[in-house]
Protein backbone atom coordinates (compact mmCIF):
# COMPACT_ATOMS: atom_id res chain seq x y z
CA UNK A 1 0.00 0.00 0.00
CA UNK A 2 1.90 3.12 -1.17
CA UNK A 3 -0.03 5.31 1.26
CA UNK A 4 0.81 3.03 4.21
CA UNK A 5 4.07 1.21 3.56
CA UNK A 6 5.34 -1.07 6.30
CA UNK A 7 8.45 -0.31 8.32
CA UNK A 8 10.29 -3.12 6.53
CA UNK A 9 9.34 -1.73 3.12
CA UNK A 10 10.49 1.75 4.09
CA UNK A 11 13.78 0.48 5.48
CA UNK A 12 14.50 -1.47 2.29
CA UNK A 13 13.69 1.54 0.15
CA UNK A 14 15.76 3.91 2.31
CA UNK A 15 18.78 1.62 2.13
CA UNK A 16 18.46 1.31 -1.63
CA UNK A 17 18.07 5.05 -2.18
CA UNK A 18 21.05 5.87 0.01
CA UNK A 19 23.27 3.28 -1.65
CA UNK A 20 22.30 4.58 -5.08
CA UNK A 21 22.75 8.20 -4.02
CA UNK A 22 26.31 7.70 -2.77
CA UNK A 23 27.92 4.89 -4.80
CA UNK A 24 28.19 4.28 -8.54
CA UNK A 25 26.17 1.09 -8.91
CA UNK A 26 26.04 1.19 -12.71
CA UNK A 27 27.39 -1.85 -14.60
CA UNK A 28 30.38 0.13 -15.85
CA UNK A 29 31.21 1.31 -12.35
CA UNK A 30 32.25 -2.20 -11.25
CA UNK A 31 31.28 -1.61 -7.64
CA UNK A 32 31.70 -4.85 -5.71
CA UNK A 33 34.20 -6.06 -8.31
CA UNK A 34 36.96 -3.48 -8.72
CA UNK A 35 36.37 -2.09 -5.23
CA UNK A 36 33.81 -2.10 -2.44
CA UNK A 37 31.58 -4.84 -1.13
CA UNK A 38 27.93 -5.71 -1.62
CA UNK A 39 28.18 -8.96 0.33
CA UNK A 40 25.20 -9.99 2.42
CA UNK A 41 25.95 -9.35 6.09
CA UNK A 42 23.32 -10.81 8.43
CA UNK A 43 22.95 -9.12 11.76
CA UNK A 44 20.85 -6.94 14.03
CA UNK A 45 19.97 -3.26 14.16
CA UNK A 46 19.53 -1.07 17.23
CA UNK A 47 17.89 2.31 16.72
CA UNK A 48 17.01 5.25 18.95
CA UNK A 49 16.48 8.97 19.22
CA UNK A 50 19.29 10.74 21.07
CA UNK A 51 19.35 14.35 22.21
CA UNK A 52 22.42 16.46 22.90
CA UNK A 53 22.45 18.54 26.08
CA UNK A 54 20.86 21.87 25.24
CA UNK A 55 19.22 20.70 22.01
CA UNK A 56 15.50 20.96 21.47
CA UNK A 57 15.24 18.14 18.92
CA UNK A 58 16.78 14.65 18.79
CA UNK A 59 19.04 13.15 16.18
CA UNK A 60 18.74 9.56 15.06
CA UNK A 61 21.37 7.01 16.05
CA UNK A 62 21.55 3.47 14.74
CA UNK A 63 23.91 0.53 15.21
CA UNK A 64 24.30 -2.28 12.70
CA UNK A 65 25.78 -5.29 14.48
CA UNK A 66 26.91 -8.15 12.23
CA UNK A 67 26.36 -11.69 13.46
CA UNK A 68 30.06 -12.25 12.82
CA UNK A 69 31.09 -9.34 15.03
CA UNK A 70 34.72 -9.77 16.06
CA UNK A 71 34.48 -9.80 19.85
CA UNK A 72 38.25 -9.96 20.20
CA UNK A 73 38.93 -6.94 18.00
CA UNK A 74 36.01 -4.96 19.46
CA UNK A 75 35.77 -2.54 16.54
CA UNK A 76 33.15 0.17 16.00
CA UNK A 77 33.07 2.31 12.88
CA UNK A 78 31.12 5.49 13.62
CA UNK A 79 29.82 7.66 10.81
CA UNK A 80 27.61 10.61 10.00
CA UNK A 81 25.39 10.97 6.96
CA UNK A 82 26.61 13.01 4.03
CA UNK A 83 24.63 16.06 3.02
CA UNK A 84 21.48 16.18 5.13
CA UNK A 85 20.61 12.56 4.43
CA UNK A 86 18.69 10.27 6.72
CA UNK A 87 20.07 7.68 9.08
CA UNK A 88 21.21 5.29 6.31
CA UNK A 89 22.99 8.09 4.48
CA UNK A 90 26.48 6.70 5.07
CA UNK A 91 25.75 3.01 4.58
CA UNK A 92 27.78 2.85 1.35
CA UNK A 93 30.72 4.50 3.11
CA UNK A 94 30.98 3.00 6.59
CA UNK A 95 28.69 0.00 6.32
CA UNK A 96 30.26 -1.28 3.12
CA UNK A 97 33.71 -1.26 4.73
CA UNK A 98 33.04 -2.10 8.36
CA UNK A 99 30.34 -4.78 8.33
CA UNK A 100 32.17 -7.36 6.15
CA UNK A 101 35.20 -6.96 8.44
CA UNK A 102 33.28 -7.85 11.57
CA UNK A 103 33.01 -4.31 12.89
CA UNK A 104 29.82 -2.82 14.26
CA UNK A 105 28.80 0.35 12.45
CA UNK A 106 27.17 3.28 14.25
CA UNK A 107 25.30 5.99 12.35
CA UNK A 108 23.93 9.45 13.08
CA UNK A 109 21.87 11.75 10.90
CA UNK A 110 23.65 14.56 12.84
CA UNK A 111 20.45 16.48 13.52
CA UNK A 112 19.30 16.65 9.91
CA UNK A 113 17.74 13.73 8.02
CA UNK A 114 14.41 12.97 6.41
CA UNK A 115 12.01 13.08 9.34
CA UNK A 116 9.76 15.58 7.56
CA UNK A 117 6.81 16.96 9.49
CA UNK A 118 3.66 17.73 7.50
CA UNK A 119 2.03 20.81 8.97
CA UNK A 120 -1.26 20.36 7.12
CA UNK A 121 -1.94 16.82 8.36
CA UNK A 122 -0.11 17.19 11.70
CA UNK A 123 1.92 14.06 11.03
CA UNK A 124 5.57 13.22 11.47
CA UNK A 125 7.85 10.19 11.47
CA UNK A 126 8.06 7.43 14.05
CA UNK A 127 11.30 5.66 14.96
CA UNK A 128 10.58 2.93 12.39
CA UNK A 129 10.08 5.40 9.52
CA UNK A 130 6.29 5.13 9.33
CA UNK A 131 4.04 8.18 9.61
CA UNK A 132 2.63 9.03 13.01
CA UNK A 133 0.16 11.52 14.43
CA UNK A 134 0.97 14.52 16.59
CA UNK A 135 1.03 13.27 20.18
CA UNK A 136 2.94 10.09 19.37
CA UNK A 137 6.69 9.78 19.85
CA UNK A 138 7.99 11.36 16.65
CA UNK A 139 11.48 12.10 15.38
CA UNK A 140 10.74 15.79 14.89
CA UNK A 141 7.90 18.02 16.03
CA UNK A 142 8.43 21.71 15.27
CA UNK A 143 6.72 24.69 16.81
CA UNK A 144 4.07 25.69 14.29
CA UNK A 145 2.49 29.15 14.32
CA UNK A 146 -1.22 29.50 13.71
CA UNK A 147 -2.16 29.48 10.06
CA UNK A 148 1.07 27.89 8.85
CA UNK A 149 1.11 25.19 6.19
CA UNK A 150 3.60 23.14 4.22
CA UNK A 151 6.50 20.99 5.37
CA UNK A 152 9.07 21.40 8.14
CA UNK A 153 12.30 19.42 8.54
CA UNK A 154 15.02 19.19 11.13
CA UNK A 155 17.97 20.77 9.36
CA UNK A 156 16.05 23.95 8.58
CA UNK A 157 13.58 24.17 11.46
CA UNK A 158 14.93 22.43 14.57
CA UNK A 159 16.23 25.70 16.01
CA UNK A 160 19.37 23.84 17.07
CA UNK A 161 21.78 24.86 14.27
CA UNK A 162 22.87 21.20 14.11
CA UNK A 163 26.02 21.85 12.08
CA UNK A 164 27.58 23.52 15.10
CA UNK A 165 27.35 20.20 16.96
CA UNK A 166 28.26 17.67 14.28
CA UNK A 167 31.21 16.38 16.29
CA UNK A 168 29.09 15.85 19.38
CA UNK A 169 26.51 13.99 17.30
CA UNK A 170 29.26 11.61 16.19
CA UNK A 171 30.51 11.04 19.73
CA UNK A 172 26.99 10.42 21.01
CA UNK A 173 26.45 7.86 18.24
CA UNK A 174 29.65 6.11 19.32
CA UNK A 175 28.41 6.09 22.90
CA UNK A 176 25.11 4.61 21.76
CA UNK A 177 27.08 1.88 19.97
CA UNK A 178 28.81 0.91 23.20
CA UNK A 179 25.47 0.75 25.02
CA UNK A 180 23.97 -1.43 22.30
CA UNK A 181 27.00 -3.74 22.34
CA UNK A 182 26.66 -4.15 26.09
CA UNK A 183 23.02 -5.04 25.56
CA UNK A 184 23.88 -7.53 22.82
CA UNK A 185 26.76 -9.17 24.71
CA UNK A 186 25.82 -9.03 28.42
CA UNK A 187 28.30 -11.79 29.34
CA UNK A 188 31.29 -10.06 27.71
CA UNK A 189 33.59 -7.57 29.35
CA UNK A 190 31.77 -4.24 29.25
CA UNK A 191 32.39 -2.27 26.08
CA UNK A 192 33.91 1.13 26.83
CA UNK A 193 35.83 3.76 24.91
CA UNK A 194 38.97 2.49 26.66
CA UNK A 195 38.72 -1.09 25.35
CA UNK A 196 36.88 -0.67 22.04
CA UNK A 197 38.41 0.58 18.81
CA UNK A 198 36.49 3.59 17.47
CA UNK A 199 37.21 4.68 13.89
CA UNK A 200 35.23 7.64 12.52
CA UNK A 201 34.63 7.96 8.79
CA UNK A 202 32.40 10.09 6.63
CA UNK A 203 32.22 11.96 3.34
CA UNK A 204 31.08 15.48 2.47
CA UNK A 205 29.14 16.84 5.45
CA UNK A 206 29.85 13.50 7.11
CA UNK A 207 33.55 14.12 6.49
CA UNK A 208 33.21 17.49 8.16
CA UNK A 209 31.38 15.86 11.06
CA UNK A 210 34.15 13.35 11.79
CA UNK A 211 36.74 16.14 11.67
CA UNK A 212 34.63 18.02 14.19
CA UNK A 213 34.65 14.85 16.30
CA UNK A 214 38.44 14.77 15.99
CA UNK A 215 38.71 18.06 17.87
CA UNK A 216 36.78 16.88 20.93
CA UNK A 217 38.69 16.28 24.13
CA UNK A 218 39.28 12.83 25.56
CA UNK A 219 40.92 9.66 24.34
CA UNK A 220 37.67 8.17 23.01
CA UNK A 221 38.48 8.16 19.30
CA UNK A 222 41.26 6.08 17.72
CA UNK A 223 41.38 7.34 14.12
CA UNK A 224 39.53 9.46 11.56
CA UNK A 225 39.13 9.16 7.79
CA UNK A 226 37.42 12.18 6.22
CA UNK A 227 36.44 12.11 2.56
CA UNK A 228 35.79 15.37 0.66
CA UNK A 229 35.02 17.09 3.97
CA UNK A 230 32.87 20.17 4.25
CA UNK A 231 35.06 21.72 6.92
CA UNK A 232 35.66 25.39 7.63
CA UNK A 233 38.65 26.58 9.56
CA UNK A 234 38.90 30.38 9.99
CA UNK A 235 42.33 30.54 8.44
CA UNK A 236 43.73 32.02 5.21
CA UNK A 237 42.05 30.35 2.24
CA UNK A 238 39.19 28.89 4.26
CA UNK A 239 35.59 29.63 3.33
CA UNK A 240 32.25 28.44 4.63
CA UNK A 241 30.03 26.32 2.43
CA UNK A 242 27.44 29.09 2.67
CA UNK A 243 29.84 31.61 1.16
CA UNK A 244 30.68 29.17 -1.63
CA UNK A 245 27.11 28.20 -2.42
CA UNK A 246 25.69 31.71 -2.50
CA UNK A 247 28.55 32.88 -4.70
CA UNK A 248 28.13 29.93 -7.04
CA UNK A 249 24.34 30.12 -7.09
CA UNK A 250 24.45 33.67 -8.41
CA UNK A 251 27.53 33.75 -10.64
CA UNK A 252 28.21 30.23 -11.88
CA UNK A 253 25.28 29.91 -14.34
CA UNK A 254 26.64 32.94 -16.17
CA UNK A 255 30.32 32.04 -15.75
CA UNK A 256 29.87 28.61 -17.34
CA UNK A 257 29.18 30.32 -20.68
CA UNK A 258 32.82 31.40 -20.66
CA UNK A 259 34.04 27.79 -20.59
CA UNK A 260 34.34 25.88 -23.88
CA UNK A 261 31.04 24.15 -24.60
CA UNK A 262 32.74 20.80 -25.13
CA UNK A 263 34.53 21.03 -21.77
CA UNK A 264 31.36 20.58 -19.71
CA UNK A 265 29.86 17.16 -19.02
CA UNK A 266 26.15 16.69 -19.50
CA UNK A 267 23.68 17.04 -17.86
CA UNK A 268 22.87 19.87 -17.81
CA UNK A 269 22.20 19.76 -21.54
CA UNK A 270 23.92 22.78 -23.02
CA UNK A 271 21.15 23.54 -25.53
CA UNK A 272 18.57 23.67 -22.75
CA UNK A 273 20.73 25.48 -20.22
CA UNK A 274 22.29 28.19 -22.38
CA UNK A 275 19.20 30.45 -22.62
CA UNK A 276 18.83 30.33 -18.83
CA UNK A 277 22.51 31.08 -18.33
CA UNK A 278 22.33 34.05 -20.70
CA UNK A 279 19.30 35.33 -18.83
CA UNK A 280 21.29 35.11 -15.60
CA UNK A 281 24.12 37.12 -17.18
CA UNK A 282 21.67 39.84 -18.19
CA UNK A 283 20.07 39.89 -14.75
CA UNK A 284 23.47 40.12 -13.06
CA UNK A 285 24.38 43.03 -15.33
CA UNK A 286 21.11 44.75 -14.47
CA UNK A 287 21.87 44.31 -10.78
CA UNK A 288 25.38 45.71 -11.21
CA UNK A 289 27.01 42.41 -10.28
CA UNK A 290 28.88 41.86 -13.56
CA UNK A 291 30.23 44.11 -16.28
CA UNK A 292 30.07 43.70 -20.04
CA UNK A 293 28.06 44.84 -23.04
CA UNK A 294 26.89 41.37 -24.05
CA UNK A 295 26.50 37.86 -22.67
CA UNK A 296 30.01 36.87 -23.75
CA UNK A 297 31.64 39.74 -21.87
CA UNK A 298 29.36 39.29 -18.87
CA UNK A 299 30.19 35.59 -18.68
CA UNK A 300 33.90 36.39 -18.84
CA UNK A 301 33.50 38.80 -15.93
CA UNK A 302 31.53 36.30 -13.83
CA UNK A 303 34.16 33.67 -14.60
CA UNK A 304 36.96 36.04 -13.63
CA UNK A 305 35.23 36.88 -10.35
CA UNK A 306 34.97 33.22 -9.36
CA UNK A 307 38.54 32.48 -10.41
CA UNK A 308 39.69 35.50 -8.43
CA UNK A 309 38.03 34.07 -5.34
CA UNK A 310 39.86 30.76 -5.68
CA UNK A 311 37.63 28.59 -7.88
CA UNK A 312 39.65 26.38 -10.21
CA UNK A 313 38.63 25.44 -13.74
CA UNK A 314 38.19 21.85 -12.52
CA UNK A 315 35.82 22.94 -9.76
CA UNK A 316 33.81 25.14 -12.11
CA UNK A 317 33.52 22.33 -14.65
CA UNK A 318 32.24 19.85 -12.09
CA UNK A 319 30.10 22.55 -10.51
CA UNK A 320 27.95 22.64 -13.63
CA UNK A 321 26.13 19.62 -12.21
CA UNK A 322 25.07 21.59 -9.13
CA UNK A 323 23.89 24.41 -11.39
CA UNK A 324 21.81 22.00 -13.45
CA UNK A 325 20.17 20.40 -10.41
CA UNK A 326 19.63 23.74 -8.61
CA UNK A 327 21.71 22.37 -5.75
CA UNK A 328 23.43 25.64 -4.89
CA UNK A 329 20.12 27.35 -4.13
CA UNK A 330 18.78 24.32 -2.27
CA UNK A 331 21.76 24.27 0.09
CA UNK A 332 21.73 28.01 0.70
CA UNK A 333 18.00 28.16 1.47
CA UNK A 334 18.14 25.41 4.09
CA UNK A 335 21.43 26.46 5.67
CA UNK A 336 20.30 30.08 6.02
CA UNK A 337 17.33 28.88 8.05
CA UNK A 338 19.51 26.61 10.18
CA UNK A 339 22.15 29.22 11.00
CA UNK A 340 19.54 31.79 12.05
CA UNK A 341 17.68 29.12 14.06
CA UNK A 342 14.55 30.15 12.17
CA UNK A 343 11.24 28.52 12.93
CA UNK A 344 8.46 27.65 10.53
CA UNK A 345 7.48 30.75 8.55
CA UNK A 346 10.47 32.77 9.80
CA UNK A 347 12.97 32.44 6.94
CA UNK A 348 14.87 35.70 6.58
CA UNK A 349 14.38 35.66 2.81
CA UNK A 350 10.79 34.48 2.83
CA UNK A 351 11.36 30.91 1.68
CA UNK A 352 9.16 28.00 2.67
CA UNK A 353 8.78 24.32 1.81
CA UNK A 354 5.74 22.51 0.50
CA UNK A 355 4.33 20.11 -2.02
CA UNK A 356 3.76 22.12 -5.19
CA UNK A 357 1.58 22.38 -8.25
CA UNK A 358 3.03 22.59 -11.74
CA UNK A 359 3.19 26.39 -11.46
CA UNK A 360 5.23 26.10 -8.22
CA UNK A 361 2.31 27.23 -6.05
CA UNK A 362 2.00 25.45 -2.71
CA UNK A 363 -0.50 22.69 -2.08
CA UNK A 364 -1.12 20.03 0.54
CA UNK A 365 0.84 16.80 0.17
CA UNK A 366 -0.94 13.55 -0.55
CA UNK A 367 -0.77 10.53 1.73
CA UNK A 368 1.36 8.69 -0.84
CA UNK A 369 3.83 11.58 -1.02
CA UNK A 370 4.08 11.85 2.75
CA UNK A 371 4.66 8.12 3.14
CA UNK A 372 7.74 8.22 0.88
CA UNK A 373 9.48 11.24 2.36
CA UNK A 374 11.47 9.30 4.97
CA UNK A 375 12.80 6.71 2.53
CA UNK A 376 13.14 8.85 -0.61
CA UNK A 377 14.09 12.31 0.64
CA UNK A 378 17.62 13.71 0.77
CA UNK A 379 17.04 15.93 3.80
CA UNK A 380 17.07 19.10 1.69
CA UNK A 381 14.27 20.10 -0.70
CA UNK A 382 13.60 20.13 -3.56
CA UNK A 383 13.06 16.41 -3.90
CA UNK A 384 10.72 13.57 -2.97
CA UNK A 385 7.70 15.73 -3.70
CA UNK A 386 8.72 18.69 -1.52
CA UNK A 387 9.70 21.93 -3.22
CA UNK A 388 11.09 25.33 -2.31
CA UNK A 389 8.44 28.05 -2.11
CA UNK A 390 10.14 31.30 -3.13
CA UNK A 391 8.17 34.41 -2.17
CA UNK A 392 10.48 36.53 -4.34
CA UNK A 393 9.98 34.45 -7.50
CA UNK A 394 9.57 36.85 -10.44
CA UNK A 395 10.63 37.14 -14.10
CA UNK A 396 12.83 37.49 -16.00
CA UNK A 397 15.37 35.63 -13.83
CA UNK A 398 13.02 33.97 -11.41
CA UNK A 399 15.41 33.00 -8.63
CA UNK A 400 17.98 35.82 -8.57
CA UNK A 401 16.11 38.10 -6.14
CA UNK A 402 15.96 35.36 -3.54
CA UNK A 403 19.61 34.49 -4.09
CA UNK A 404 20.62 38.11 -3.60
CA UNK A 405 18.78 38.10 -0.29
CA UNK A 406 20.57 34.91 0.77
CA UNK A 407 23.95 36.37 -0.16
CA UNK A 408 23.10 39.57 1.66
CA UNK A 409 22.75 37.74 4.97
CA UNK A 410 26.54 37.59 5.08
CA UNK A 411 26.52 41.38 5.47
CA UNK A 412 24.40 41.31 8.61
CA UNK A 413 26.06 42.48 11.85
CA UNK A 414 28.39 39.96 13.44
CA UNK A 415 26.07 39.64 16.44
CA UNK A 416 23.01 38.78 14.31
CA UNK A 417 21.49 35.35 14.80
CA UNK A 418 22.55 34.27 11.31
CA UNK A 419 26.17 35.40 11.66
CA UNK A 420 26.46 33.87 15.14
CA UNK A 421 25.09 30.59 13.83
CA UNK A 422 27.47 30.57 10.89
CA UNK A 423 30.46 31.33 13.12
CA UNK A 424 29.50 28.47 15.42
CA UNK A 425 30.17 25.98 12.62
CA UNK A 426 33.90 26.74 12.49
CA UNK A 427 36.15 23.76 13.14
CA UNK A 428 39.16 23.50 15.42
CA UNK A 429 42.34 21.46 15.06
CA UNK A 430 42.33 17.70 15.66
CA UNK A 431 43.33 16.32 19.04
CA UNK A 432 47.07 15.91 19.37
CA UNK A 433 48.27 12.43 18.46
CA UNK A 434 45.06 11.35 16.73
CA UNK A 435 45.61 9.63 13.36
CA UNK A 436 43.69 11.60 10.72
CA UNK A 437 43.55 10.92 6.97
CA UNK A 438 41.84 13.37 4.63
CA UNK A 439 40.90 12.24 1.10
CA UNK A 440 39.68 14.79 -1.45
CA UNK A 441 39.09 14.89 -5.18
CA UNK A 442 40.89 17.75 -6.90
CA UNK A 443 37.95 18.19 -9.29
CA UNK A 444 35.41 18.58 -6.48
CA UNK A 445 32.90 21.19 -7.65
CA UNK A 446 30.66 21.29 -4.56
CA UNK A 447 33.17 21.42 -1.69
CA UNK A 448 36.37 22.48 -3.46
CA UNK A 449 39.48 21.45 -1.52
CA UNK A 450 41.07 24.87 -1.94
CA UNK A 451 38.54 26.30 0.51
CA UNK A 452 38.09 23.33 2.85
CA UNK A 453 40.48 20.42 3.26
CA UNK A 454 43.63 22.21 2.07
CA UNK A 455 43.43 25.03 4.65
CA UNK A 456 42.47 22.51 7.33
CA UNK A 457 45.47 20.29 6.61
CA UNK A 458 47.85 23.25 6.40
CA UNK A 459 46.68 24.73 9.70
CA UNK A 460 46.82 21.35 11.44
CA UNK A 461 50.38 20.77 10.33
CA UNK A 462 51.44 24.28 11.29
CA UNK A 463 50.22 23.50 14.80
CA UNK A 464 52.12 20.21 14.93
CA UNK A 465 49.12 17.97 14.27
CA UNK A 466 50.16 15.76 11.33
CA UNK A 467 47.31 14.94 8.95
CA UNK A 468 47.75 12.58 6.01
CA UNK A 469 46.36 14.10 2.81
CA UNK A 470 45.41 12.20 -0.33
CA UNK A 471 44.49 14.43 -3.27
CA UNK A 472 42.88 12.54 -6.13
CA UNK A 473 43.05 13.88 -9.65
CA UNK A 474 39.91 13.43 -11.79
CA UNK A 475 37.65 12.87 -8.78
CA UNK A 476 34.63 15.12 -8.24
CA UNK A 477 32.11 15.18 -5.40
CA UNK A 478 29.34 12.75 -6.33
CA UNK A 479 30.19 9.10 -6.98
CA UNK A 480 26.50 8.42 -7.52
CA UNK A 481 26.44 10.63 -10.62
CA UNK A 482 29.17 8.56 -12.29
CA UNK A 483 26.29 6.40 -13.52
CA UNK A 484 25.69 9.24 -16.00
CA UNK A 485 27.84 8.35 -19.03
CA UNK A 486 29.50 11.74 -19.47
CA UNK A 487 30.52 11.84 -15.81
CA UNK A 488 31.61 8.22 -15.60
CA UNK A 489 33.81 8.69 -18.64
CA UNK A 490 35.78 11.62 -17.24
CA UNK A 491 35.79 11.12 -13.45
CA UNK A 492 36.88 8.42 -11.02
CA UNK A 493 35.00 7.47 -7.84
CA UNK A 494 36.31 8.67 -4.49
CA UNK A 495 35.06 5.75 -2.41
CA UNK A 496 37.96 3.41 -3.34
CA UNK A 497 40.36 5.87 -1.73
CA UNK A 498 38.23 6.22 1.40
CA UNK A 499 38.14 2.43 1.75
CA UNK A 500 41.89 2.21 1.15
CA UNK A 501 42.56 4.87 3.77
CA UNK A 502 40.43 2.89 6.23
CA UNK A 503 42.48 -0.22 5.42
CA UNK A 504 45.71 1.63 6.14
CA UNK A 505 44.42 3.19 9.36
CA UNK A 506 43.09 -0.14 10.61
CA UNK A 507 46.40 -1.86 9.87
CA UNK A 508 48.25 0.92 11.67
CA UNK A 509 46.09 0.48 14.75
CA UNK A 510 46.85 -3.25 14.58
CA UNK A 511 50.55 -2.42 14.59
CA UNK A 512 50.97 -3.77 11.07
CA UNK A 513 51.90 -0.65 9.13
CA UNK A 514 52.54 3.06 9.10
CA UNK A 515 49.92 5.68 8.52
CA UNK A 516 49.65 6.67 4.85
CA UNK A 517 51.82 9.50 3.67
CA UNK A 518 50.70 12.38 1.51
CA UNK A 519 49.90 11.64 -2.11
CA UNK A 520 48.68 13.42 -5.21
CA UNK A 521 47.11 10.49 -7.02
CA UNK A 522 47.01 10.34 -10.80
CA UNK A 523 43.81 8.34 -11.18
CA UNK A 524 42.72 7.35 -14.67
CA UNK A 525 39.02 7.65 -15.62
CA UNK A 526 37.39 4.66 -17.30
CA UNK A 527 36.44 6.49 -20.49
CA UNK A 528 33.97 4.44 -22.48
CA UNK A 529 35.00 1.21 -20.75
CA UNK A 530 34.43 -0.39 -17.38
CA UNK A 531 36.21 0.57 -14.18
CA UNK A 532 39.28 -1.53 -13.39
CA UNK A 533 41.10 -1.47 -10.06
CA UNK A 534 44.40 -0.56 -11.70
CA UNK A 535 42.97 2.78 -12.81
CA UNK A 536 42.80 4.01 -9.23
CA UNK A 537 46.58 4.10 -8.63
CA UNK A 538 45.98 3.76 -4.89
CA UNK A 539 49.17 4.44 -2.90
CA UNK A 540 50.80 1.38 -1.36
Amino acid sequence: DPARPTAAELRRRAIWNNWRGIADLSPGGAYGQAYGSVADVPGREFSAFATLPGASQPHRVLLQLPDRFDERKRCVVVTASSGSRGIYGSIAVAGAWGLPRGCAVAYTDKGAGTDYYDIDSHTGVRLDGTRGELGETLAFVPEVPAGASGVAFKHAHSGDNPEADWGRHVKQAAGFALSALNQAYPQAQAFTFANTRIIAVGISNGGGAVLRAAELEGDWLDAVVAGEPNVYLPTPGGATLYELTTDAAMLMPCALLDLPADSLPQPPLRAQAEPLWKARCAALKGAGLVQGADAKAQAADAHAQLRGRGWTTQALTAGALSVGFDLWRAVAVTYASAYARSGVGEHACGYGFSAQNADFSAREATAIERAAWWSDGSGIPPGAGVGIVDAKLAPPDYTLAGLQCLRGLLQQPADSAFRRGLAATAASLPREGLPVVVVHGLDDGLVPPAFTSAPYVAASRAAGRPVSYWQVRNAQHFDGFLALPAYGARYVPLLPYVYAALDRVDAHLDGKGALPGDAVIDAVPRGAGTVEAGQFAIPR
